[in-house]
């Protein structure tokens, strides 16, 4: 695929995005959920190998395709890997999956009810290491916890900003300001994101695109206006913290919304399972995710 195939994957392809990108404190709990409990190693570079032999068997899987995943979010350190002796980015390629690198650094404290993007002072760099690789497009996370007009606001002035960078390297911003599903005032975090993010998108240069990657809303249909806005090339949700049955009955009540699902996806995989028993699992789950994305209710 070149960047119009993946481009074109991305704006139409029937299916999800897989978010293999945990990374620093969530590995630990990534690894319990595949059944890998801590001591199990002694350093990080252990740790980081046993995330990385998880991420290979799903990759290498053949129930992992383009098919119904059409494109799955890395780790750098799952990027600079190799599956089989094949670089991620190239192994992902080849079974028509569109690759895209995680790039923030974590989150700042909480101020005004939502948590920033801490610096990224090597993003440039990590952005042409990443476009040689043959990745497509990058995700960064911000997150919103309480329904503070100037806390959003500068959430989502700096998530476009940082979008503006990427797409100086002719790669695709995946926008992803996170509403705290356990938010108190959920409902209303959902609608002034969604009025400033269609004032960032008005703002932006004429033929530029971001994604977003956005929280399930309380009300379906929330984000209608951002499914159709000639500037968004796809939305698509996280799961937030659902478990994989309720994610994909709340994703089913969205139009235009696809998945791209982390812990949703990964929940009923173990360490121990037979190759059998772990394509079966990875499968089934493939399946239940690309039909919430795919097969509407709402």
């Amino acid at each position: 695929m070149n960047t119009a195939d993946m481009t074109a994957k991305m704006a139409k392809g029937n299916g999800f995005i897989a978010a293999l990108d945990q990374s620093g404190g969530s590995t630990p709990k990534a690894l319990a959920g595949y059944g890998i409990e801590a001591g199990a190693w002694g350093s990080d570079d252990e740790m980081y190998g046993l995330i990385h032999a998880m991420r290979s068997r799903i990759i290498r899987s053949p129930a992992f395709d383009g098919s119904k995943v059409i494109g799955a979010i890395l780790f750098e350190r799952t990027m600079d890997g190799l599956v089989d002796g094949q670089p991620v980015p190239s192994a992902l390629i080849a079974k028509g999956i569109v690759p895209f690198i995680k790039i923030d650094k974590g989150l700042e404290d909480e101020a005004d009810g939502v948590q920033l993007m801490k610096p990224m002072p090597d993003l440039d760099a990590l952005l042409e290491k990443s476009k040689a690789l043959g990745v497509f497009g990058t995700k960064e996370r911000s997150v919103i916890n309480a329904a503070n007009a100037e806390g959003i606001a500068a959430v989502v002035a700096q998530q476009f900003a940082v979008g503006q960078q990427v797409i100086a390297h002719a790669m695709m911003p995946i926008i992803e300001p996170e509403v705290n599903i356990k938010s108190a005032t959920r409902a209303e975090c959902d609608t002034i994101l969604r009025d400033e993010i269609l004032k960032a998108l008005a703002a932006m240069p004429e033929g530029h695109k971001v994604m977003l990657k956005l929280s399930l809303p309380v009300v379906p249909g929330t984000y209608d206006a951002l499914v159709d806005h000639p500037k968004v090339l796809r939305v698509v949700a996280l799961s937030g913290g659902y478990a994989r049955a309720e994610a994909c009955a709340e994703l089913a009540r969205n139009r235009g919304i696809i998945a791209s699902f982390s812990r949703a996806l990964l929940e009923d995989l173990r360490f121990e399972m037979s190759e059998d028993e772990f394509d079966a699992a990875l499968g089934s789950a493939i399946d239940e995710i690309a039909a919430g994305s795919t097969v509407k209710t709402g």
